[in-house]
């Protein structure tokens, strides 16, 4: 079943009067993320580098009721991470989400891993998380009850091949999360971040799944399917939500179990032969007497 055919769980206000800017939001998992933040209420600002684009997004947020509008603009600029706030709270006289959804990402062996592409990735997803995060500061502590979402990954749980790069930026994401619910949970600001498995039909997906078949990556999912943005979605309007008012410097993991999968060393049917072998020896032996 698409995504399209399934029914929110929450209530379709349940984010009234909610102001959102969503970095990384003109396309796959940061669109969809201001799409339902937008079909629950909330009015968003989605922000990116690339003009056109963003206003071919905005255009489809518009034809579904959303209330939107677009930046152009730089995470890893703090003079753009401050227009942009200023950008939102201007257009809907507050802001009390942030989503820091602008990521970059390729494949590559680290020993062939350039310092540039390193440092590339590392200030879009970690610089710019801290840009943004720090630019909107002062207008999610005017909100009173600000939230803040770092989307990031699962890479650096134990070690993927290939990711050096993006692993060493999500694991830094990770710790600032816990960092910024520390110190500003005193301002009513709560940080939470969400880290997306492989989501299906989605640029990052295409990109670093070069050669896997769909079923392929299923094979490594315990719940058997790939995610979709609206499973991200569902996770974002929960903890920009009253739901999760208690809930601060947690990482929401939206992966169908992906990330602890291990191959099994035996098939279940030969661990269900096996213990009903040791249980029937058990009982032929009768009960041992203790001297």
């Amino acid at each position: 079943m698409s995504s399209s055919a399934i029914q929110s769980p929450f209530h379709q206000d349940c984010l009234r009067g909610k102001v959102a800017l969503v970095t990384g939001g003109g396309s796959g998992i940061g669109f969809q993320i201001a799409r339902q933040l937008g079909l629950h209420g909330a009015s968003v600002v989605i922000m990116g580098r690339r003009e056109k684009f963003l206003s071919e997004a905005v255009d489809q947020l518009h034809a579904d009721g959303v209330a939107a509008s677009f930046f152009t603009g730089d995470v890893r600029s703090r003079e753009s991470a401050e227009a942009s706030v200023a950008f939102t709270v201007k257009t809907y006289g507050r802001m009390d989400t942030l989503v820091n959804g602008a990521a970059g990402n390729f494949l590559a062996n680290a020993h062939e891993l350039k310092l540039k592409g390193f440092k590339t990735v590392m200030e879009i997803d970690t610089v710019g998380v801290f840009n943004m995060s720090s630019a909107a500061f002062p207008a999610l502590r005017e909100s009173g009850a600000g939230a803040i979402i770092n989307i990031t990954m699962t890479l650096h749980y134990g070690a993927t091949w290939f990711q050096a790069h993006a692993s060493a930026a999500k694991a830094a994401i990770d710790s600032l999360t816990r960092s910024l619910a520390m110190e500003w949970g005193s301002y009513g600001i709560r940080v939470n971040g969400i880290a997306p498995g492989p989501i299906a039909d989605t640029p990052g997906m295409a990109k670093l799944s070069v050669g896997l078949g769909r079923d392929d990556a299923n094979k490594h999912i315990p719940l058997g399917r790939m995610g979709t943005t609206f499973d991200i979605g569902m996770g974002a309007v929960f903890l920009v939500s009253s739901a999760a008012s208690y809930v601060s410097g947690d990482t929401l993991v939206v992966d169908g179990a992906e990330w602890m999968y291990k191959e099994p060393l035996l098939k279940p049917e030969a661990v269900s032969r096996m213990s009903r072998a040791v249980e029937q020896r058990s009982r032929s032996m009768g009960p041992t007497s203790k001297l």
